[in-house]
C-alpha cells in the first residue's frame, strides 16, 4: 500500500519561506561591539532574494558553489538562506584554517563567488590568488582601499551592497528543489591531512533544524532570543541559524566580537535566552561576569560541545548564575547534532551524574559501539569501543570520495571517539581513539584526567596527552594553565587528582603553560603539545612515580 500523503520536498526554500511568511517581524541583531544593528526577518529575506539574483547574474547556477568568508552577521545569514534556497550550494569557508588549507578547500569545492567581510579581507588577500576557481569576490563593508587589497588577480572585486542592492527584491524560490541534492557544504578542520568536504542535503538540513527545535533537544520557539556564538563557518553553526529561523526566534549575531567582554555586554543589553558555544568561551565568560558583575539572568540554557564540558564549569554557572549548561556531542559529519545530555525523566534536572555524560542519542540517529576487532558491543554502560553512527543527517561519504576508511563496510560513520553506551541511549566518550593513553596494557582516559584537573579552583585549562615511557609504553603528561594570580605545584595537583582518580593513572610528568593550543574550531590541539614535548620545548616537572 502507498500512502496518501503529499510529497512536498523538504528544502531550504521551504524553510526560508516559512520564516518570511510566519515571522517577518522577528529580529536579527548584528553586534557592533557596544551596540547592535537590527534587521527584521523580512529585511534579511529581501537581502537573500537580491543576493540570489546577483549570484545568477555573476554566473552561479543551480548546483554551483558560492562561498562565504564571514563572521556571524545579518549578511551572512542572508547568504546562508538565499544561496541554498536558490538551488546553488553554500560553502562556508573556515576563516581560521591555515592559508594553504583555505586555498585547498575553495579549489576542491570549486567556488565561483566568495562573499567576504571587510574585517577579514587581509586574511583572504594572502590566499585569493591561489583560489583558481573564484571569479568574483563581494566585500561586505569597508571602502575602496579595503577592496584594493584583493586586486591584482583574475577575480573581480565588488562592493557587496552595491551589487546586491541593484537587484530585484524578490526571487522565484524553487518549490521543486530535489530535497536530496546538495544545499551546503562544510570542511573538517583538517587536523590530519587535507580538510575533507561534507555536503549537506536540503532534506538533511531541514530535518536537522526540526530536530534541534524539539523539547528533548534545544526546545527553541519564537519566544527565544538565540545568541549564535558558534561560528557559522563551523558545522553549520551547529544548525542554530536554521533552527532559529524555522522557529521564528530572534537571532543575536556577535560578528567578530567573540571575546568575553563584548559578549557580556551583548548579553546584558540584548538579553538572549539561549546560546551555544565550545566550553572555552563560557569558561572565559564566567570569569569576566564574576569579576564585573554582569547581568546574565536572561539566559536559561547554554549548550556546550566540541570538547568535553568540565563538571566544575557546569556547576559554577548553575550555582552562581542559575544558568543550565548542557553537554552535547556531534561532528561536522553529523550536521552536527547527534546527542545531548538532558537527564532522563526519572532523574532530577540538576543530577550531575547524568548531566556530565556526553549525551543521549538524538531521535533518527543510531549509534553502536564497536571493539578493536570489529565486534559490536552491548549497550550495557561498560563495554568500550569506537562509536559508529548513521542517520538522515549523518554523511555517508566525503566529497569526491575522500578517505573511505572513515566508513564501515555496512555504511556507518566511524567517529574516532571511544567510550560506552548504556541501555537508556546515553553515550560516554572516554577519549578520541588517537588520544587514549595505553599504559602497561591498560587504557587511561585523557578526558577524565582533564575534567578532574579542571575541577581544581586554580586551574583554568588542562590538556593531557600520551608520551613515551620506557617501562609502561605510554604515560600521561598533564599540561596545565593556572588561574591568573594563583600558585599551585605539580605535587598539589597530583594529590588533588588522587581523590577521584586511580593511583596508577596519576601523571608523573607536568608542564605549566600560558594557554592550551587550540584548533581552528576551538578544540584542544593535542598534536601541538605532543610535538612540543618531543622537541624538548616544554619545561616538564617530573615527579616520583607511584607505580610499582
Amino acid at each position: 500500500m502507498q500512502s496518501t500523503m503529499q510529497d512536498t520536498p523538504l528544502s531550504m526554500a521551504m524553510l526560508l519561506r516559512h520564516g518570511l511568511d510566519t515571522y517577518a517581524d522577528s529580529k536579527v541583531v548584528t553586534w557592533l561591539g557596544e551596540s547592535g544593528r537590527t534587521s527584521t526577518y523580512a529585511e534579511v529575506g529581501e537581502t537573500a532574494a537580491r543576493l540570489a539574483n546577483a549570484l545568477r547574474r555573476l554566473g552561479v547556477g543551480p548546483g554551483e558553489r558560492a562561498g562565504t568568508f564571514q563572521w556571524n552577521n545579518a549578511e551572512h545569514l542572508a547568504a546562508y538562506l538565499g544561496i541554498p534556497a536558490s538551488g546553488s550550494v553554500l560553502h562556508t569557508l573556515n576563516i581560521r584554517l591555515f592559508p594553504e588549507q583555505l586555498a585547498y578547500t575553495a579549489n576542491h569545492a570549486e567556488d565561483k563567488v566568495l562573499i567576504c567581510d571587510a574585517s577579514i579581507v587581509p586574511v583572504l588577500a594572502k590566499v585569493l590568488q591561489e583560489m583558481k576557481t573564484v571569479e568574483h569576490v563581494l566585500v561586505v563593508g569597508g571602502d575602496a582601499d579595503v577592496r584594493e587589497q584583493l586586486a591584482g588577480g583574475s577575480a573581480q572585486i565588488h562592493d557587496f551592497h552595491e551589487v546586491v542592492d541593484a537587484e530585484e527584491p524578490t526571487f522565484a524560490w524553487d518549490d521543486k528543489l530535489d530535497e536530496r541534492s546538495g544545499a551546503s557544504m562544510c570542511y573538517t578542520s583538517g587536523t590530519t591531512g587535507n580538510p575533507k568536504g561534507v555536503v549537506y542535503s536540503h532534506r538533511s538540513l531541514f530535518l536537522h533544524a526540526m530536530a534541534g527545535c524539539m523539547g528533548s533537544a534545544f526546545g527553541i520557539s519564537d519566544r527565544d532570543r538565540l545568541l549564535a556564538i558558534v561560528p557559522m563557518f563551523h558545522a553549520s553553526g551547529w544548525g542554530m541559524p536554521f533552527q532559529g529561523w524555522l522557529a521564528g526566534a530572534d537571532l543575536l549575531m556577535p560578528d567578530r566580537f567573540l571575546q568575553a567582554e563584548p559578549l557580556a555586554k551583548l548579553i546584558e543589553q540584548e538579553k538572549p535566552t539561549f546560546s551555544a558555544a565550545v566550553p572555552t568561551v563560557f569558561n572565559d565568560l564566567l570569569r569576566y561576569v564574576d569579576e564585573h558583575k554582569t547581568d546574565v539572568s536572561s539566559l536559561r540554557t547554554v549548550v556546550c560541545g566540541g570538547a568535553a564540558v568540565p563538571l566544575s564549569l557546569m556547576k559554577a554557572w548553575h550555582e552562581r548564575h542559575n544558568i543550565t549548561l548542557i553537554q552535547a556531542w556531534g561532528m561536522t559529519e553529523t550536521s552536527p547534532l547527534a546527542a545531548i545530555a538532558h537527564p532522563p525523566a526519572d532523574a532530577a534536572l540538576d543530577d550531575w551524574n547524568w548531566r556530565s555524560k556526553t549525551g543521549r542519542i538524538f531521535p533518527a540517529v543510531e549509534c553502536r559501539v564497536v571493539s578493536e576487532d570489529g565486534v559490536i558491543q552491548p549497550n550495557d554502560g561498560q563495554a568500550v569501543g569506537e562509536f559508529e553512527v548513521r542517520g538522515p543527517w549523518v554523511t555517508a561519504s566525503y566529497y569526491q570520495g575522500d578517505d573511505p576508511s572513515k566508513f564501515s563496510d555496512d555504511g556507518w560513520l566511524r567517529t574516532g571517539d571511544v567510550g560506552f553506551l548504556d541501555a537508556k541511549g546515553f553515550m560516554q566518550i572516554s577519549d578520541r581513539s588517537k588520544d587514549v593513553i595505553k599504559s602497561g596494557g591498560e587504557w587511561i582516559s585523557s578526558v577524565d584526567l582533564e575534567n578532574a584537573l579542571m575541577g581544581h579552583p586554580d586551574v583554568m585549562e588542562a590538556a593531557v596527552v600520551a608520551v613515551p615511557d620506557e617501562r609502561w609504553s605510554e604515560r600521561p603528561l598533564a599540561s596545565v594553565v593556572v588561574r591568573q594570580g594563583a600558585t599551585v605545584t605539580a605535587d598539589e595537583l597530583r594529590e588533588f587528582l588522587g581523590s577521584s582518580v586511580a593511583k596508577w593513572q596519576l601523571p608523573e610528568r607536568w608542564a605549566f603553560i600560558e594557554s592550551v593550543p587550540k584548533t581552528s574550531v576551538g578544540k584542544f590541539d593535542k598534536k601541538v603539545i605532543r610535538a612540543r614535548y618531543a622537541e624538548g620545548e616544554l619545561e616538564v616537572v617530573e615527579l616520583e612515580s607511584k607505580l610499582k
